[in-house]
């Protein structure tokens, strides 16, 4: 079992106010925004809706909430910035009102979104590109001193599926990871967590490789996420869909917390609450 680089020395990191820390496993629950997200798009279409899914997930045991309005799934077509920020500028200041103590976290790779997020309240910038769709987001969210996730994706979600090539998988993005967190250290930015991206600009073989080594990220000091849940790697191995793949989610969410990741980011709450219950008892005994 992996020993995880959070387990030698707690991390902790500031944000307005409230102090996020990976003692425990984190769940990070996904917000969708958006009308074609892969798995529920347009189910959440109104302010009051969102507010409602929000509670059901903070009260299932959700530690972020992670708010999407631009779809990243492959193929998807990108918006503009106004529909983007159109559809967080109501909803972002409401949970904010509601749900105080609860982290917010905004899914986007534009450093103006995540400026005028962070104005409203917001506690995390959650990149899928990691500083490569805007030139600006580093020098952003070293402005903002909140912490940032920095999510590994080839090429962009219209493109990422178009036969995805690496030499080692893990090893390039390691690299790619040692990089970029070189530069913002060097900047004085330290509140950096790591996500590998499965799923975007990697063939199904891709992300179990990643999956399977996921401690060689562990050689950097920062913690890693996983967002696993519902996604294509578990649809082609068993043959299910976005809709029946909870308990592929679960199985994978599992070994990725053998193999150290300190956050799942999932559309079901309750289900990775029980996953991180149970391996907390086994790593204990």
């Amino acid at each position: 079992m992996s020993t995880k680089i959070n387990d030698l020395k707690p991390i902790a990191y500031s944000c307005n106010g409230k102090s996020l820390t990976f003692i425990k496993p984190l769940i990070m629950a996904v917000i969708n925004l958006t009308p074609d997200s892969f798995y529920d798009g347009g189910k959440y279409d109104t302010a009051l809706n969102v507010l409602k899914d929000a509670e059901q997930k903070i009260l299932d045991g959700a530690d972020i909430l992670d708010l999407g309005a631009a779809s990243s799934r492959p193929n998807a077509s990108e918006i503009s910035e106004e529909e983007e920020w159109q559809r967080l500028k109501e909803v972002l200041p409401l949970l904010r009102k509601n749900f105080p103590e609860v982290f917010l976290s905004v899914d986007t790779y534009r450093s103006d979104i995540a400026k005028k997020s962070a104005a409203e309240g917001v506690d995390i910038i959650n990149d899928i590109s990691a500083g490569n769709m805007d030139e600006h987001m580093f020098e952003t969210v070293v402005d903002l001193q909140l912490p940032y996730v920095m999510m590994h994706m080839q090429g962009t979600p219209a493109t990422m599926q178009n036969n995805p090539i690496y030499d080692d998988v893990t090893g390039s993005i390691l690299q790619e990871f040692k990089l970029k967190t070189e530069r913002l250290e060097q900047a004085g930015f330290h509140k950096i967590i790591l996500d590998p991206g499965f799923g975007f600009g990697k063939t199904l073989q891709h992300n179990y490789t990643l999956l399977k080594e996921l401690q060689r990220f562990e050689t950097l000091p920062y913690p890693i996420l996983a967002g696993l849940s519902r996604k294509s790697m578990i649809n082609k191995v068993i043959g299910t869909n976005p809709v029946t793949a909870l308990n592929g989610t679960t199985v994978l969410n599992t070994l990725a917390l053998l193999n150290g990741a300190s956050i799942l980011r999932v559309h079901d709450v309750a289900e990775a609450r029980q996953v991180i219950q149970l391996m907390e008892v086994y790593k204990q005994s």
